[in-house]
């Protein structure tokens, strides 16, 4: 595995006069691929609303409405730029259509108007990032044997030793990079199937999930790039008797985190089951079919034909920890998002669900 020679290029420590690099983030019209370029500020700043509107070329990405194909990106949060760091920044973009309203693939704007309206319920989010490294080509996981597979799962969970563990160099320079850049990151660990891990983000409050989330991935494909290695957040990236990849979503309100909060939970549950089908729907971004290869109701899921919910029950739609239960007050983890989920819609999603009775 090559080093990160891009963080050690000498042309990086050049003095940049004063003026600094924004690097505009958005989200592509596949509802799970990150663009991005690089404007110069001629001051430094940490502030969205200071940063200038731009645009890019809606034809190139799957954005183009007609002959309309410059896409305006309106910077939405920022972030400390882990790779050419000093005063250069990460700048997390929602996408305009060319008269300044929403385009249809900003999902952003739907999640933020729905946690206003219920941000007195003070909601919580933390998102269990699932994800599996694959060679330069895309279609042979980091480290497996180039004829064959690897032996069962079983030893790969939270491993350790290289006959077990493929990637941590890449999994030690995220979870840095990530707290360099202010991102929320709570944890990260090697998941059953070898190759891949999973890192934790949260908690956080309202919309900060997905801005987070999406960052977060795109530092990750970056530092990537440097080991010429490639991230897959396919749900299901190898067939057969091995484990997908979720985005398991861990909710709470307030009134879930007081005295007495178990019985909201439980009333959260409830309303999730009867929108069974609309939550599939919005947990990939394929409208569920995605999912339907990962939720089979093997491996540590619940299929996605029906919906269940238990205490410290890893094979259900919904889990309850057992330290949750026992406490009668905290969080629940719903199993059922997509590695590529879109985490403003899932959010989304949970609140109008939980919160605004729709």
């Amino acid at each position: 595995m090559d080093g990160l020679d891009g963080l050690t290029n000498p042309f990086m420590d050049l003095d940049q006069g004063g003026k600094c690099q924004a690097y505009y983030i958005w989200i592509d019209g596949t509802g799970e691929g990150l663009r991005g370029k690089t404007k110069t500020l001629m001051e430094p700043t940490m502030d969205p609303e200071t940063l200038p509107v731009w645009n890019f070329d809606g034809s190139s990405t799957m954005q183009s409405l007609g002959q309309n194909s410059d896409i305006y990106i309106k910077p939405v949060a920022c972030f400390k730029d882990p790779f050419r760091r000093g005063d250069n920044i990460l700048v997390m973009c929602e996408t305009l259509d060319h008269e300044g309203n929403v385009h249809p693939t900003n999902k952003r704007r739907s999640c933020f108007e729905n946690m206003e309206k219920c941000k007195e319920v003070i909601p919580w989010f933390g998102i269990e990032q699932e994800y599996t490294m694959f060679d330069f080509t895309g279609r042979q996981p980091y480290g497996w044997p180039s004829n064959g597979y690897p032996g069962p799962q079983g030893p790969y969970y939270c491993g350790v030793g290289s006959d077990k563990v493929k990637g941590r160099k890449i999994v030690e320079a995220h979870y840095r990079a990530c707290m360099y850049a202010g991102i929320m990151i709570a944890g990260s660990n090697a998941e059953v199937m070898p190759s891949q891990w999973e890192y934790q983000v949260g908690p956080c409050e309202g919309i900060t999930m997905g801005d987070h989330l999406w960052v977060s991935r795109w530092i990750l494909s970056r530092i990537a790039e440097e080991f010429n290695v490639v991230i897959s957040y396919d749900p299901k990236p190898i067939p057969g008797d091995w484990n997908g990849a979720g985005c398991h979503t861990n909710i709470s309100t307030l009134a879930m985190r007081e005295e007495g909060g178990l019985e909201k939970i439980y009333e959260a549950i409830e309303l999730m089951g009867k929108k069974h089908e609309e939550h599939i729907h919005d947990y990939d971004p394929s409208g569920g079919e995605d999912n339907k290869r990962r939720l089979t109701g093997l491996h540590e899921t619940a299929s996605f034909e029906k919906f269940n919910f238990g205490v410290a029950h890893r094979g259900a739609s919904i889990r309850i920890p057992r330290q949750v239960a026992a406490d009668g007050k905290g969080y629940f983890e719903d199993r059922r998002p997509s590695s590529n989920a879109d985490p403003y819609v899932v959010t989304d999603r949970i609140v109008r669900t939980i919160c605004l009775g729709e």
